[in-house]
């Protein structure tokens, strides 16, 4: 069985991996993450996660190497993660009472076979009508910097949420394992 790595740092994705009780590695991409001039979200989410596989398998040629990226969409324009509590307080305002599609991208690559196959699973999250002191609140609370949108759906965040519509509830965390689950096989590493 070929090794395993996850070509991303996020310790969220790390312990969705981990639920599956298979053998990998980290490794961290050299990915410029910069958008293209008028690329949309989805196709900035799948364009990452290919280069982030395609970066960490070079190095590792008999690897199969998972890359992804989400990229939140507000109306086509992408959502970035805050990072600081006022850029996510500006980011819950906008975002109050209005859907974002988050484009869960996943890719995984072998370098010796030049074998990658790229798959982008949407979530549509509608938020709920919340005011300032709600937003003040959560934010003291989570502290969601590192998350597009500034709410953490698998935490407190989902109070700020009216609804959730995908395929697969692991996307909007940040790594689709129904996708990954089903490809994995397909790159000789059997799941179960």
């Amino acid at each position: 069985m070929p090794a395993l790595i996850l070509a991303s740092t996020s310790t969220y994705r790390r312990a969705l991996l981990e639920r599956l009780g298979i053998a990998f590695s980290v490794a961290a991409p050299h990915t410029d993450e910069t958008p293209h001039a008028g690329e949309r979200p989805f196709d900035l989410a799948a364009r990452l996660a290919r280069a982030k596989a395609l970066d960490v398998g070079a190095a590792q040629p008999g690897a199969v190497v998972i890359g992804a990226d989400q990229v939140a969409d507000l109306d086509g324009e992408p959502i970035n993660k805050p990072e600081t509590h006022a850029r996510a307080v500006e980011q819950l305002r906008l975002l109050r009472g209005r859907r974002v599609v988050f484009h869960s991208a996943l890719c995984l690559a072998q370098h010796d076979t030049a074998r990658a196959v790229v798959e982008v699973v949407e979530t549509q999250v509608r938020y709920r009508q919340f005011d300032d002191a709600q937003i003040e609140r959560y934010l003291r609370a989570e502290r969601p910097y590192d998350c597009a949108g500034s709410a953490k759906a698998e935490g407190l965040g989902i109070v700020l949420v009216e609804s959730i519509r995908g395929d697969d509830p692991t996307a909007l965390i940040g790594l689709p394992l129904i996708a990954l689950t089903r490809l994995l096989p397909e790159f000789g590493i059997p799941v179960l």
